[in-house]
């Protein structure tokens, strides 16, 4: 019997120590997914706040153009305005000149 109790008591022994190398495997096990979660967590979050910056330059682009739509519709108008009022010192210059040659005339 005495083979028996060490025979039992060595299987007890080894079922034991495989029973806490599994327990350790899985445990890294379970750390490592663990990290990997918190890794993918971190991924998600990063990559909303990159979708919210690319919505927040969409938008800022779309004022842009809008103001700058707006900006060349006023240089437009400044620079018709600008010709308009050449033209007319244009034909000041003329009148002015034709009556001063016709006073000199006299």
């Amino acid at each position: 019997m005495s083979d028996r109790a060490a025979t039992s008591s060595a299987m007890t022994e080894s079922s034991a120590l495989e029973i806490e190398i599994a327990t350790r495997r899985l445990m890294a096990a379970l750390d490592a997914l663990e990290s990997a979660v918190e890794r993918r967590r971190d991924a998600d979050r990063d990559e909303n706040e990159l979708a919210t910056r690319i919505q927040a330059l969409g938008a800022d682009r779309s004022r842009l153009a809008d103001e700058l739509d707006g900006a060349l519709v006023k240089a437009r108008k400044l620079e018709r305005t600008s010709r308009d009022i050449s033209d007319r010192l244009d034909a000041a210059i003329v009148t002015i000149r034709s009556v001063l040659d016709t006073g000199e005339d006299s």
